[in-house]
């Protein structure tokens, strides 16, 4: 097993050249006009399990965008691993941020710079390379399979029907998924808990047509001031959301996971000078990491409505709209939460406006076991890896499907994060230390390893 090290530099090169390939190609799901290039990311993965070593690879068609199988079964007595990940990635706006183009990775400082570098083409791609070592080299003691769809960034809706009608094909013993961070870069862990989500776009209509507002001002309802006013009544002086109902489901933080989770080396000087804000915010009582990891929270992620141009233009607009997201804990329906925004939006918009409330997509929230056998394979590599035990922690981050995994496949998930905080997914300049490229692969490897052994 000590060759992986070796393998890796011996074929350093080839593995950037086959990255940056797929990195190359702009999988955006969130816009429909991207769609040849899920196909072609598809079956760009497709090629890179066959020359992995997969016994067979297939590009299957859903209603949204592909979903890339591959398999190969050494010994059907032999425990099976499932590989999750996702091709698709988010938009690269504002574009004018980027250092270079998010879609020609460039490497600096050791770090490869593109869209999906490690939102999740970098951290997929490691799962292939590990794979690839361990078939080529004989030491494959489990039989793998790799689920990688394109629409994990919209909800994944498509890999749901996927999964509902192949059970028997995604048949494994466990999930293993590389899209969640580490820590800090000298602290390894392993996500144990995710935050579902519930995504929303609110559309409020006013008058007709845009309006002089000297003509109008004073006597119709801004669309644009209408929102606001919805929005900045979403959340209390405390910092808690006021939609009634919400918080019925809201799973209790024990005093113990409040005790554990002071274990996690976090520094909220570090943790503001890293982003350059004066001060952290949020629910009154928590602290941040219980604010991101164990509490709700709703966030407008874009708002926009009449002129934004240079000058002025003295105009009542005749729209609004918003996107907003509200991050869910375990307990939490995310239908039954989108029913209750819903309710609340209509409920205090302002007379004078029309609001329509479209509700995207949801996922719920999921937990891992850390005293499972797959939670501890993954700790045991990692610690083989880096040299010191990983730490769980729970993500603020949402992966929808993954609850749904445990719901139509009856399989748990573990969760083999390798980024970090500074990687800055889903903004400009995403990037990926090359370094933890590396020691992903290495670490995944030795996940086959102990998994096999403890299910021996």
């Amino acid at each position: 097993m000590t060759d992986i090290k070796t393998y890796i530099a011996e074929n350093q090169s080839r593995f950037l050249d086959e990255l940056f390939g797929l990195i190359r190609i702009p999988s955006v799901s969130p816009r429909p006009e991207n769609k040849p290039f899920m196909k072609i990311a598809a079956g760009y993965i497709s090629e890179l399990l066959l020359k992995a070593g997969v016994d067979h690879s297939q590009v299957y068609e859903t209603p949204g965008n592909p979903v890339v199988y591959g398999e190969k079964i050494t010994d059907k007595t032999k425990p099976t691993v499932l590989v999750y990940g996702h091709y698709d990635v988010m938009p690269a706006d504002p574009l004018d941020l980027w250092t270079s183009p998010p879609f020609e990775p460039e490497i600096r400082d050791n770090r490869i710079y593109a869209r999906g570098a490690n939102d999740d083409k970098g951290q997929m791609f490691m799962h292939i390379k590990a794979f690839e070592y361990l078939a080529k080299s004989k030491k494959l003691n489990c039989n793998v399979k790799f689920m990688i769809e394109g629409e994990e960034e919209v909800g994944s809706a498509g890999l749901k029907d996927f999964c509902t009608k192949n059970r028997e094909l995604l048949a494994s013993d466990i999930i293993i998924v590389s899209d969640t961070t580490m820590a800090t870069e000298d602290t390894p862990s392993i996500t144990n808990g995710l935050r579902g989500i519930c995504s929303f776009e609110v559309e409020v209509t006013g008058p007709d047509r845009d309006l002089h507002s000297g003509h109008y001002g004073g006597a119709v309802m801004n669309p644009v001031n209408a929102l606001s006013k919805i929005i900045a009544g979403l959340t209390d002086h405390q910092q808690k959301i006021t939609i009634p109902g919400f918080y019925d489901d809201v799973e209790i933080i024990s005093d113990i996971e409040r005790e554990e989770l002071k274990k996690a080396p976090f520094h909220i000087e570090k943790f503001k000078k890293s982003i350059k804000i004066p001060d952290v915010y949020g629910e009154t009582g928590f602290t941040v990491l219980e604010r991101i990891g164990m509490r709700p929270a709703l966030d407008v992620n874009g708002i926009w409505g009449g002129y934004s141009g240079e000058g002025t233009k003295t105009i009542i607009p005749s729209k609004a709209f918003a996107k907003i997201t509200i991050r869910l804990v375990p307990d939490q329906d995310p239908d039954k939460i989108a029913a209750l925004f819903e309710k609340h939006i209509k409920n205090t918009a302002p007379a004078g406006i029309k609001v329509d409330v479209k509700y995207l997509h949801g996922g719920k929230a999921y937990v891992s076991p850390i005293e499972s056998k797959g939670f501890v394979s993954a700790s045991l590599a990692y610690e083989k890896t880096f040299g010191k035990k990983p730490i769980p922690i729970r993500s603020g981050g949402s992966i929808p499907i993954i609850s749904d995994f445990e719901s139509i496949l009856g399989v748990k998930s573990v969760l083999m994060g390798f980024g970090l905080e500074s990687d800055a997914i889903h903004s400009p300049n995403e990037n990926f230390r090359i370094e933890y490229l590396h020691k992903g692969i290495e670490t995944i490897t030795w996940f086959y390893h102990y998994f096999a052994g403890v299910n021996s």
